[in-house]
């Protein structure tokens, strides 16, 4: 007597696990883009984003178990110190790769002013979501997903340092798009890649983009550049 066939989920955990959170954060983006259509001004839709990263702060904890590459910290203290000089590098070419022809659009920017004084409870939520959780789901999903997958559908036996150069030019290119600033998006993908193929450990990206965002959120602060937000 033959076995009842073993049904196969179309989406498995492990990918919904790394997907939705990103797949929340980005809902929220066409979110807010329905509301300025709607008439509802930036100023009036600046504490949305702190419902978009708790939303997918929520959604990471009920996840956590299935990231185990993220349950020990693998890095040396050399490995550490070249993370966090990779996210430096990653900002300062951030704010330098800003001609016309290297951006799509115009980014709207995260003015947390109100009549010229700074609503610091909005700058904490702000410099928390892009430093802490931005960075934790963005990498979850480009790195620990989209990378390994282009390469083997069955990416999570695909070990970080097993990662072609082909699916590292093509996930960084679609990085890239995802922004703004494209083509510093694109740099900033191929850093970030290239440190979790070569560290094989997804809290090197991690921490260079958390660095990269945390050091912006910083920048942004002092120049008044919220436009970069």
């Amino acid at each position: 007597m033959e076995n009842p066939p073993v049904a196969v989920p179309l989406f498995p955990r492990a990918i919904v696990a790394r997907c939705l959170p990103f797949l929340i954060y980005m809902a929220f983006i066409a979110i807010a883009e329905l509301l300025g259509w709607l008439g509802v001004s930036q100023a009036d839709q600046r504490w949305l984003y702190a419902v978009k990263v708790g939303a997918v702060a929520v959604a990471l904890a009920y996840f956590w178990r299935d990231y185990d590459e993220l349950h020990r910290w693998h890095l040396t203290v050399a490995s550490t110190a070249v993370a966090i000089v990779a996210g430096l590098i990653v900002l300062i070419l951030w704010l330098s790769l800003g001609a016309d022809w290297m951006t799509i659009g115009s980014a709207a920017g995260f003015d947390p002013t109100t009549d010229g004084d700074i609503d610091w409870a909005l700058v904490a939520v702000r410099i928390a979501g892009a430093a802490l959780v931005v960075p934790v789901m963005e990498e979850l999903f480009w790195r620990s997903f989209l990378l390994r997958w282009l390469d083997n559908k069955r990416f999570a036996a695909l070990a970080p340092g097993a990662i072609s150069i082909k699916a590292i030019a093509i996930s960084s290119v679609l990085f890239g798009v995802e922004h703004n600033l494209w083509l510093a998006g694109l740099v900033a993908g191929l850093v970030y890649a290239c440190l979790y193929r070569w560290h094989r450990s997804l809290w090197s990206p991690v921490l260079a983009h958390a660095v990269t965002n945390g050091a912006l959120g910083a920048w942004v602060i002092v120049t008044g550049s919220w436009h970069y937000w």
